[in-house]
């Protein structure tokens, strides 16, 4: 097994770990803002997003619904 070396692989492996098991992973945000591109490439133009609140991702093992 690797090392986890970076935020997004730590992100990945718990979301991976908790899948299937009725948990939640909830993110919360103050005034941030994230540039979204209108297509992939050079060229593109950005909205500005801003996000102030609570993301909540649940996760349920099918089987069980």
């Amino acid at each position: 097994m690797s090392e986890t070396r970076t935020w997004p692989e730590l992100a990945i492996g718990l979301y991976d770990q908790l899948s299937g098991r009725g948990a939640e992973i909830t993110y919360e945000f103050e005034e941030m803002t994230v540039d979204v591109p209108s297509h992939a490439g050079e060229g593109a133009t950005h909205a500005k997003w801003k996000v102030d609140g609570t993301l909540k991702i649940r996760t349920k093992d099918a089987a069980s619904s």
